[in-house]
């Protein structure tokens, strides 16, 4: 009796590999092994990377909002704990786009903590 080898799974995991490497330089993009060794590791890069962009997000809204409060002559430190001290409840993302598209809003929240 011949042997049951499951080629259609077999096709299918190898297609998929091949689908995401598409775009890949050179061998990258058509030889599986090499692919899938691409693969895996844009991946890993992938998965690691959507935590560093919030990390980044974080530090550029920390600098906007830094630069902001102190054109009105305070810092940013200040700032944040006078904030959570009168209880104004405004995320560092929100702040750092009220200094940067809507300055007038910015110094009105940065006079009402003072």
């Amino acid at each position: 009796m011949p042997r049951s080898v499951n080629a259609v799974a077999s096709r299918k995991r190898r297609k998929k590999i091949l689908k995401m490497a598409r775009g890949y330089f050179g061998a990258r993009s058509n030889v599986y092994t090499v692919a899938k060794n691409a693969v895996e590791k844009g991946l890993t890069y992938a998965y690691r990377d959507r935590k560093a962009k919030k990390r980044a997000f974080r530090r550029l809204w920390i600098a906007r909002i830094n630069a902001a409060a102190r054109t009105h002559g305070i810092s940013y430190s200040r700032l944040i704990h006078q904030l959570s001290e009168k209880e104004i409840d405004l995320n560092r993302k929100v702040l750092a786009d009220l200094a940067m598209n809507h300055p007038e809003t910015f110094k009105a929240v940065v006079d009402k903590v003072k």
